[in-house]
């Protein structure tokens, strides 16, 4: 199980068919939706921009994970929840009670705080489900996990930074608000927490940095492109990322709801797994 904020889709989630996607909410006022179910990445970027209400997210409904962790307590003797960082979001702690509350002889259940968000995240699960299906256990497989990959955090472009400071998760970014009239942020997650790479002084500089930032990565095992509303952004960047991985590799994903609040429209990220 991981959380919608990996931006693993549910037409993912069914191709790799071991993996369970509990969804974060995501509120204009007293419309509440369920990330990546109710509301989709091109509704949602259409009324952030235009809405008068600041949408706010909260962590997945206690009821909907109880309900589905005991579910498949029934059809399985092992589970594996994946949270987003725990500085960002509640969901850790949550899971943790999911754990207390329905264990049992019969069913061991394991939480992990990956200490990332976006695909970095789900990247995670994407590892965990190929080693499951190549018979791995899974003490094999929170071995792999909590291996420090220090690249799987990935790095990300976006126009602003309005949104992450408006939603009071911008972290170690904040040093950057000052010198943004003319830069453009490139972002990572560092310690769980959101934290400065560096500005550029256009989109293509940005893309130009998203590319290289892959490039120099040492033995590439998997590769994704993710984007918040820019689709034709992310196949041109994935068709140069085809000269140093196989193009038909590479994942691709859109940046969900719950973080979209955050980043805002425009964002385009890019996350490596590899040795170095």
């Amino acid at each position: 199980m991981i959380d919608s904020t990996s931006d693993i889709t549910p037409q993912m989630a069914k191709v790799m068919g071991n993996v369970h996607i509990m969804p974060l909410t995501v509120s204009f006022g007293n419309e509440h939706f369920q990330d990546g179910i109710d509301i989709t990445p091109e509704t949602f970027y259409t009324r952030l921009v235009h809405d008068s209400n600041v949408p706010t997210t909260t962590q997945p409904l206690p009821g909907y994970v109880m309900e589905l962790v005991s579910r498949l307590s029934k059809e399985t003797d092992q589970i594996l929840i994946l949270t987003l960082s725990q500085k960002l979001s509640g969901t850790y702690q949550s899971a943790l009670y999911t754990k207390k509350t329905l264990e049992s002889p019969g069913c061991r259940i394991e939480v992990l705080d990956t200490q990332l968000t976006t695909l970095g995240h789900g990247l995670r699960a994407v590892r965990a489900s190929d080693m499951a299906k190549e018979g791995a256990n899974l003490d094999q497989i929170l071995e792999e996990l909590r291996k420090p990959h220090n690249y799987l955090a990935g790095v990300m472009y976006f126009d602003t930074l309005k949104y992450l400071a408006r939603g009071g998760r911008i972290g170690k970014a904040q040093s950057l608000l000052g010198a943004m009239l003319s830069f453009k942020p490139i972002i990572t997650v560092q310690d769980g927490e959101v934290s400065p790479v560096t500005r550029v002084r256009s989109h293509q500089a940005g893309m130009d940095y998203l590319y290289n930032y892959a490039a120099s990565r040492k033995n590439i095992h998997y590769l994704g492109v993710e984007h918040a509303n820019t689709p034709e952004v992310a196949e041109s960047l994935i068709d140069r990322l085809g000269n140093i991985f196989p193009k038909e590799k590479i994942i691709r994903s859109r940046i969900g709801p719950v973080i979209g609040t955050s980043i805002g429209p425009n964002a385009v990220c890019v996350v490596a797994w590899a040795d170095a």
